[in-house]
């Protein structure tokens, strides 16, 4: 993973320095880039977040190889994680790969490891084109995002996902407050619940809603009819100061868990943190940036190099905890001050 790293490094600058800690203090304000929006806070808080957390380690049990997959809508992963939706490698990540290289090396990398990879969507059109052709040329094996379009644009990408040959796909509702769309005549904006109600049976797909932070909004996405949600804040890139994910996901699983399947991201960086977001009620977690340097890296062996290096750590931590399944990971295993 270290000469992957390396050469991302090579790649990336000066868009990102591949820092030995990502933690989004050097690169804090630089969007377009890999950085935080403002003054980095919600990156930031995504990483102090996790960090507060820390492990009762347990060592008097019979976990010695323990279960490390999980079924998630409709699919049976080898390991609970999902490769987030990212796009834009000529503005965001130096642009020495194409799109298409890009998005390639995470859906076939997932798919070889038995996990799925997410495509975004955005603008120029070859980010959104980029995804949807290798999910089809991955025999639907993926997940679409698109982002809140107003009517025309947005149904015209459900129908376009639904070709895709993939049975879920989701909508990035935290990239309403997206203004630059708006200047450039491609507006995106907030959904009303029957608005998102109706979209959502439109999609004719399992249908993930991605961007929330409070147990209302939880709620109101149970009440939309979607299959999942994603606790997150955009990886702090569309509104400063925002809470980490890790400090509401708590709240949000009580008041939702069992009534629709909860995915959390923001600041993983080790199969550690892939443990404390199961325990405080995610059914599965998305990694954005370390799956984009591992492919920048590494193109599609990376990727899976990358998923092979977390799902050693993920199982080193769980046996150090004493948990034998990743499905039904005890929230005790955290220790409490």
């Amino acid at each position: 993973m270290q000469e992957i790293r390396d050469n991302a490094r090579k790649l990336m600058q000066p868009h990102c320095q591949v820092c030995p800690h990502c933690n989004g203090k050097h690169c804090a304000g630089k969007v377009p880039g890999m950085g935080g929006l403002g003054s980095g806070s919600s990156f930031h808080n995504n990483i102090e977040a996790l960090a507060k957390h820390k492990f009762n380690m347990c060592l008097i049990h019979d976990v010695t190889t323990p279960d490390t997959s999980v079924n998630i809508l409709g699919k049976r992963l080898a390991l609970p994680i999902i490769a987030a939706p990212i796009g834009g490698i000529s503005f965001n990540m130096g642009g020495k790969i194409t799109e298409e290289e890009y998005i390639n090396a995470i859906i076939n990398g997932c798919k070889a490891k038995s996990i799925i990879g997410c495509t975004g969507d955005g603008v120029p059109d070859f980010i959104y084109q980029s995804g949807f052709a290798a999910i089809k040329n991955a025999a639907g094996h993926g997940i679409p995002f698109i982002k809140p379009w107003e009517d025309d644009e947005l149904y015209a990408k459900l129908e376009q996902a639904k070709a895709t040959g993939t049975t879920i796909m989701g909508m990035d509702i935290d990239a309403a407050g997206l203004i630059t769309l708006r200047k450039m005549g491609r507006p995106v904006s907030p959904k009303p619940l029957e608005k998102l109600t109706e979209i959502v049976k439109k999609s004719g797909m399992k249908f993930v809603i991605k961007g929330i932070m409070t147990p209302d909004d939880a709620q109101l996405a149970v009440n939309s009819g979607a299959d999942a949600i994603v606790v997150s804040n955009h990886g702090g890139r569309v509104l400063d100061h925002t809470p980490g994910s890790a400090d509401v996901l708590e709240n949000i699983a009580d008041t939702v868990k069992g009534k629709i399947t909860i995915l959390a991201d923001g600041g993983v960086r080790s199969g550690g943190d892939v443990l404390k977001l199961l325990a405080l009620g995610a059914d599965a977690v998305m990694i954005g940036r370390p799956f984009a340097i591992a492919a920048i890296g590494g193109l599609q062996d990376g990727v899976e190099k990358y998923i092979d290096s977390i799902m050693t750590e993920l199982q080193q931590t769980m046996i150090l905890t004493g948990t034998p399944a990743a499905n039904a990971v005890d929230k005790d295993i955290l220790f409490s001050v």
